[in-house]
């Protein structure tokens, strides 16, 4: 029995930030339809039509990070500049449990399907939308994308080496996280409806969703006013809430090899330098977690040194033996090719799409006993489940499914 089985998403959801989130219900059970616009080759979202490709083909049904996103979904395609387009949306939503969507704030309701609109269609509906500042406010129009946030939230500032310029992550990690906090909201407002038959709007924002990821940083401002970016400051690798000392990432042998390390104590640290076996590892300043706080420039200086004499893998293992908090940093295809654990995770399991054939794609890292989440099928190619949802789901035959073909409706 799948945990999601019986709930159904009208899903316009895309990117990451939202296609993330419906990704996990369709994961475990939902019926998740994704609705898009026929006139423009699936141009709502753009990963439709980005590489990663998996051979030289490409089209609106070959992004590879579409199709990660989206594994599971049913896709159709429907023109809501056409009043049979809207109809038939308004028929879907009637079926449907919740409305999913991450455009920029006002766009489904110019569509004509604000949340007013879906509770006059379904009294009990659940709108869920996702982006950057939320529908209300004084920035509601602003567009971002998932670095924007992560500027705007504070979290590029905070990122970094001393007397570096912001570093941020290289990737939309706000995309991501917004996205499972999306997730985390549609499974709050099924419940609330469980419990008392009420659906709700459901408004995220994912700036304030970065503003939530400062933690103690945040705090040091606006309690100490200490500045993030300050003289000697952000030390990216370093810990101190809990203070730590080493912890870092430390450079070994080989191009682009590391490993990364971390001392809880005094303990770790006898066990570290007994793994060292070098003079400088007794040294009375790294016996106590003080000195080693005060020396951390130089004692990090060390650690790279000894690091940078050694067999990443060789060294993660006699770290761990030792009981310490330590792991080889891994590249891709290190952490999923080689990786023994992914096996029993299923971190990256196989699905078969209609126009890519058998791909692997992004798992979810949990793990279920009794509703295991089922990823099997790929992404849906454009308009690729018309006739099932229309004839399935809202009973048309296929004589009527051809004539809206034939106007353009899908």
């Amino acid at each position: 029995m799948s945990a999601l089985k019986g709930i159904r998403f009208c899903d316009f959801t895309g990117q990451l930030a939202g296609a993330a989130a419906t990704k996990w219900m369709a994961a475990f059970g939902a019926e998740v339809i994704r609705v898009e616009d026929p006139t423009n080759q699936g141009a709502w979202d753009v990963l439709r039509n980005t590489p990663p490709f998996i051979d030289e083909r490409r089209g609106p049904d070959l992004g590879g990070g579409f199709n990660n996103h989206n594994v599971g979904k049913l896709g159709i395609t429907l023109n809501l500049k056409t009043a049979k387009g809207r109809e038939i949306l308004e028929q879907i939503v009637a079926k449907s449990d919740v409305v999913t969507e991450n455009f920029a704030a006002g766009v489904l309701e110019r569509l004509g399907f604000g949340y007013e609109r879906l509770r006059e269609i379904k009294p009990d509906i659940i709108y869920v939308s996702n982006c950057g500042f939320g529908h209300t406010g004084p920035y509601r129009d602003f567009k971002t994308w998932g670095p924007i946030v992560q500027a705007l939230s504070g979290l590029t500032h905070n990122s970094g080496l001393p007397g570096m310029e912001p570093a941020g992550w290289g990737f939309s990690y706000m995309d991501h996280t917004g996205g499972h906090y999306m997730s985390i909201a549609i499974l709050l407002a099924l419940f609330h409806r469980m419990r008392t038959g009420e659906g709700q709007w459901v408004d995220m924002a994912c700036c304030d969703t970065g503003l939530t990821l400062h933690g103690p940083a945040l705090l040091d401002y606006t309690v100490n006013g200490r500045k993030s970016r300050r003289e000697g400051r952000p030390i990216g690798n370093r810990s101190e809430w809990p203070a730590m000392a080493p912890h870092g990432i430390y450079r070994t042998l080989g191009e682009d090899q590391w490993i990364a390390i971390a001392c809880r104590s005094d303990a770790d640290w006898q066990a570290l330098a007994g793994v060292i076996g070098e003079g400088w590892a007794s040294d009375p300043q790294w016996q106590t977690l003080e000195g080693r706080i005060v020396g951390q420039d130089d004692l990090d200086r060390l650690m790279d040194a000894w690091c940078a004499g050694q067999d990443k893998h060789a060294l993660h293992k006699r770290l761990q033996q030792a009981g310490l908090a330590a792991a080889a940093v891994l590249d891709a295809r290190e952490r999923i090719d080689e990786d023994p654990g992914n096996d029993w995770m299923e971190l990256w399991p196989e699905v078969e799409h209609s126009a890519m054939g058998k791909v692997r794609v992004d798992g979810l890292p949990v793990r279920m006993s009794k509703t295991p989440q089922v990823m099997e099928r790929g992404a849906p190619c454009l308009g690729e489940h018309n006739e099932q949802v229309l004839t399935g789901l809202l009973g048309m035959d296929a004589a009527e499914v051809a004539q809206l073909r034939e106007e353009g409706v899908i």
